[in-house]
């Protein structure tokens, strides 16, 4: 107590001598409290009070951001385009909550800056440094990301003015109800050219700007594949709009000719020739001037789309399609030969079934089946229930209502199987003229069975009408036991032409021989038995006599 002064360092608060005048007072302790000299460590309480209130008022500076970003985006459509451009759809369960993710990033900028302040405060250069060096690499980098996204707002802008533009034009000239012109299912989705070509224009823009894009963000390892395939892309580029180019006029001319050979053979009457000529069996609800001139489309598209992929120069897709298409277009001349034929056969076929089947009505042929003692098939008969009302409105009555189907005569059928035979013998050198030779071969092979079984379908059929005139002709001799005969050589006449038929038709020949020799054997024994025991007594006096004639000679 001399004068001097002591400090306590711990408490880093200095502690003055006490003068007389000091100690003349009340409390002589009582020393002026000075904030700028209470310190905790190397830092003062005035700067510790500073450092917590700029991070207090760097989180609320923070908060208002984000709060302002997020209702800005909500307040505006930016966000969900944003999103739909990121993700590629526009469904609600698929949006992304970009207003979010921008308003955190915004926070958490703002709010490492006011750490950095405050840990800058407190004077801990460790624990700053690294997040100065972050904020700088960040505030060094914005430059570079606004770039990005002026370029990006740019790319943008012109895609979509150049998509809108496009589809505008083109639903200007009505190409999507041109395109769709031929569908009729109404119920189906149909294809918009316009919207495909005006996304894929707004695509291909976009990746126009994409390398400028990343050349400004400085991400050199996606730069250069980018660059690459967007090189590659436009060294293609001219050879896909030519081949389009080609696809749309031949595709335009193939339309354009289509309907004038359509309209044109229409106009001269060939749908009514073809009628006439029973060609509406074959080609069904089709006109026959639509499918000539679906043919002509056909000829015509095909040659186009072998110049479009060879304009494409690409080997690996149009290689094997322009292989394809050549073949196909080398092998219309046999195909349209040999629909030729098929035609041909078919008019010749027609004309020939209803000239047998009038020949063979005039001459009683439908007969037949009288002639050979089988009676004919009835017509079919359906009853219907259907509901009248009678006197008695309570009580329904049900009164039958006969459909009869449809059934041809004999002399149709036998016009059917003329048909049947000259279109096979048709098909035959159609498929001959195609080259088929294992379809030939099967063509071959059922009408030589078909023959066989028709054969012997004639042969048992004449075999059965001489069965019915022998059992008419024994039947009408009136002897006695004449019915049991007549039956009897009915039954061994059909069984003989039976065996006959089938060896005709070639169904295991050896077997039907073997039980028709087994079937004689059988009947020849049976008489030779009947025979024997029904005159044994005779066959005894004649031989006795026989021995006595013997003994007296």
């Amino acid at each position: 107590m001399n004068g001097t002064f002591y400090q306590i360092a711990p408490l880093g608060t200095e502690l003055y001598s006490l003068s007389p005048l000091y100690l003349a007072q009340d409390n002589p302790l009582a020393v002026p409290l000075d904030l700028n000299n209470l310190k905790l460590g190397q830092t003062s309480v005035v700067d510790i009070a500073l450092a917590c209130g700029i991070l207090l008022v760097g989180y609320l500076i923070a908060l208002f951001a984000q709060s302002l970003v997020k209702s800005l985006f909500k307040k505006t459509d930016l966000d969900n385009r944003i999103a739909a451009w990121v993700s590629g759809s526009t469904a609600p369960e698929d949006k992304l909550p970009v207003e979010d993710w921008l308003g955190s990033a915004i926070f958490w900028i703002i709010f490492i800056f006011a750490i950095v302040a405050f840990l800058d405060k407190l004077q801990l250069t460790a624990a700053s440094t690294p997040l100065t060096s972050l904020l700088n690499q960040v505030t060094n980098y914005l430059p570079r990301i606004f770039g990005a996204a002026i370029l990006i707002a740019i790319a943008w802008i012109l895609a979509t003015i150049a998509r809108t533009l496009l589809i505008r034009v083109f639903r200007a000239f009505r190409l999507d109800e041109r395109l769709n012109q031929q569908v009729n299912d109404a119920t189906t989705d149909q294809f918009s050219l316009s919207e495909t070509l005006g996304n894929a224009l707004y695509w291909f823009i976009i990746l126009l700007f994409l390398p400028a894009i990343l050349s400004t963000l400085q991400l050199q390892g996606l730069l250069e594949p980018v660059q690459q395939m967007l090189y590659q892309i436009l060294s293609i580029l001219p050879n896909i709009v030519a081949a389009l180019v080609i696809a749309g006029a031949g595709w335009l001319v193939a339309q354009v000719v289509s309907r004038i050979v359509t309209n044109l053979l229409a106009a001269v009457g060939i749908d009514q020739f073809g009628s006439r000529l029973g060609l509406n069996r074959l080609t069904g609800n089709q006109r026959l001037s639509s499918l000539i001139g679906l043919i002509v489309y056909i000829l015509i598209l095909i040659p186009t789309a072998i110049s479009a992929l060879q304009t494409l120069k690409v080997e690996a897709i149009s290689g094997p399609a322009i292989l394809m298409l050549t073949e196909i277009f080398n092998a219309l001349p046999q195909i349209f030969l040999a629909i030729s034929v098929l035609i041909f056969a078919y008019l010749i076929g027609r004309f020939v079934a209803d000239l047998v089947t009038n020949i063979l009505t005039s001459i009683g042929f439908d007969n037949i089946f009288r002639w050979l003692g089988i009676h004919s098939p009835q017509t079919l008969v359906v009853e219907e229930r259907i509901i009248t009302e009678e006197t008695i409105p309570t009580e329904p009555t049900v009164s039958p209502v006969s459909t009869r189907l449809p059934q041809n005569t004999p002399s149709e059928l036998a016009g059917i199987i003329v048909l049947v035979g000259i279109m096979l013998f048709a098909a035959v050198t159609a498929t001959d003229i195609l080259g088929l030779a294992a379809l030939t071969l099967i063509l071959n092979q059922i009408i030589v069975i078909a023959g066989k079984v028709l054969i012997g379908i004639i042969v048992f059929a004449i075999g059965l009408y001489f069965a019915n005139l022998a059992h008419d002709l024994i039947v009408s001799s009136g002897t006695r036991q004449s019915s049991l005969l007549a039956q009897a050589a009915r039954i061994a006449i059909i069984i003989f032409v039976g065996a006959m038929a089938l060896q005709q038709m070639g169904i295991a020949s050896d077997i039907v021989n073997l039980a028709f020799g087994l079937l004689l054997g059988a009947v020849a024994v049976a008489i030779a038995i009947a025979f024997g025991l029904g005159g044994r007594d005779v066959a005894g006096e004649q031989l006795r006599n026989f021995l006595s004639k013997f003994r007296n000679e």
